[in-house]
């Protein structure tokens, strides 16, 4: 008799459930969690955390910004934008 393979199986025989895959986060909740740091995040850093180009991140900014998200710009002591989400 022939083993059905279509569902798992546990060492005693009987069907168990598969076991749901464990979602990485997406790129946009990467972008959130970095804007939402008290340093904030600059273009460079979003692209290396993303893998996206500059006009991609910001992008990425008018979406949140669109669907809410208030996004603030400030220049660090480096000259650098540093972009924030409040709160």
């Amino acid at each position: 008799m022939a083993k059905n393979t279509d569902s798992p199986e546990s060492p005693t025989g009987k069907k168990t459930a598969p076991t749901p895959a464990k979602k990485e986060p997406t790129k946009i909740a990467t972008v959130k969690k970095l804007l939402s740091r008290k340093q904030g995040a600059t273009i460079k850093a979003i692209e290396t955390a993303t893998g996206w180009q500059p006009h991609s991140v910001r992008a990425a900014l008018t979406g949140l910004r669109k669907k809410g998200v208030t996004i603030t710009r400030d220049k660090s002591a480096k000259g650098e934008t540093v972009y924030r989400a409040e709160a």
